[in-house]
């Protein structure tokens, strides 16, 4: 390897660690659930925080110490549900550990295809096409559909996988600002010459935890003739009245072109995800979707424990249920002991410290406390809304809650916050 190059990456790295930009692995020694066991004394708490000398940040001499997660997408508890481990293990035993193709050649089986029928009752839809992660669903929906003299509108503030996506389609590219329907009729006026036009964005804003204004974009797209794109990853599984995701919350099931989604975050936690819409445009990727094309197919215990996870879903709400109760007492005892909380209608709940290093020393005193959350700060968030992100979970008790509002209380007098 030429010296310079070596040399420059390591001055790089350097860098990220001078600027508190490295990002650090915290070891988990259990598996995802409200109550973790972290491996080590811990480090920064973060998001870029800097931990010293590189290697596996967090593994000492007190391995295996137990805190509360707060900062997990595990929305409903699943990851750990004995009924997915049951399901997964037992669609391994039937089908297999991997399929060692794509799906084209030798990789469809037909729990395959009997899951993308489920997803698409799910989320009222024509057709699902399953994907290796929703990274791969958002990179690999633009391209295929649209060409140059084409036009994608986008959400200022959408998901870095839609960005990305966006980056690989010749299509002309437009901004938005960030839910502003004015700013959004503004670029599908500029976008007027484009043969054909679509908006992109995210149902759920995984930063502010805010949700897209989908009734002014559905009103607009049909204006416009533009088609609607849904990146629902931090909805699909509990938001709306059965958890069908962003669409259902606003009642309008069976209006979005296109939806991606995620397989990782309340239904299971796992991995995967999937684009699902209209019949003719998930034809038109299977035959064209880079990603579906040269990835190996979905491996069967991963098929297996999102079944069951969508079967727990559909039976009765009383997991979303208790989210909803565990948010709005979070949110309530938080907001009391006088901290500034972003008051969305998801389980993201972002506790607004704005100084950035105040950021990192909080979640640092709150891990000393045993409660595991994230600091965010710049760049990762705008420069001034340095926050805590806490992700509330069906799987949080009372108690659990009422540690982490106690402990955010006792941290935030130690730095003098209130």
């Amino acid at each position: 390897m030429s010296q310079n190059m070596l040399d420059d990456i390591r001055a790089g790295i350097e860098d990220l660690r001078a600027k508190g930009l490295y990002k650090s692995e915290r070891v988990l020694t259990g598996p995802q659930q409200a109550h973790i066991r972290v491996a080590g004394p811990g480090s920064r708490a973060g998001a870029g925080g800097d931990t010293g000398a590189g290697g596996a940040a967090g593994v000492g001499t007190e391995a295996g110490r137990e805190v509360i997660n707060f900062c997990a997408n595990n929305y409903l508890g699943l990851s750990n549900h004995p009924e997915i481990i049951a399901a997964a293990a037992s669609a391994m035993e039937d089908r297999g550990y991997g399929l060692s193709s794509v799906r084209f050649i030798c990789g469809t089986q037909d729990i395959h295809k009997e899951l993308e029928r489920e997803v698409s009752r799910f989320l009222g839809t024509e057709d699902s096409i399953l994907y290796a992660a929703a990274f791969d669903a958002n990179g690999g929906v633009f391209e295929p559909l649209l060409g140059p003299e084409d036009a994608i509108i986008s959400d200022e503030l959408n998901h870095a996988s839609i960005i990305d996506g966006v980056r690989l389609c010749k299509a002309a590219r437009y901004r938005y600002k960030h839910a502003d329907m004015a700013s959004l009729e503004e670029q599908l006026q500029a976008a007027g010459d484009a043969r054909y036009r679509i908006i992109a964005t995210d149902g759920v804003f995984s930063m502010d935890g805010d949700i897209a204004p989908l009734p002014g974009i559905v009103e607009l797209a049909r204006r416009y003739d533009a088609l609607t794109m849904v990146d629902d990853c931090h909805a699909t599984g509990y938001l709306g009245p059965t958890g069908r995701g962003t669409a259902e919350y606003y009642g309008l099931e069976g209006q979005i072109d296109i939806i991606t989604t995620t397989f990782g975050k309340a239904l299971g936690g796992a991995s995967g995800g999937c684009t699902s819409g209209r019949g003719e445009i998930i034809e038109l990727l299977r035959q064209r979707s880079r990603p579906y094309l040269f990835s190996n197919t979905l491996a069967p215990a991963i098929v297996g424990g999102t079944r069951r996870a969508l079967e727990l879903i559909g039976e009765d709400t009383s997991l979303k249920d208790r989210l909803e109760h565990n948010v709005a007492r979070f949110k309530s005892a938080i907001s009391k002991i006088g901290l500034d909380v972003l008051d969305r209608p998801t389980a993201i709940v972002p506790v607004m410290i704005h100084d950035e290093p105040t950021a990192v020393a909080m979640a640092d005193r709150l891990l000393e406390k045993g409660i595991y959350v994230i600091g965010f700060t710049y760049p990762v968030v705008p420069k001034g809304t340095a926050r805590i992100r806490v992700q509330l979970s069906a799987a949080h008790s009372d108690a659990d809650i009422d540690r982490a509002v106690a402990a955010f209380e006792e941290s935030a007098r130690e730095l003098e916050l209130l």
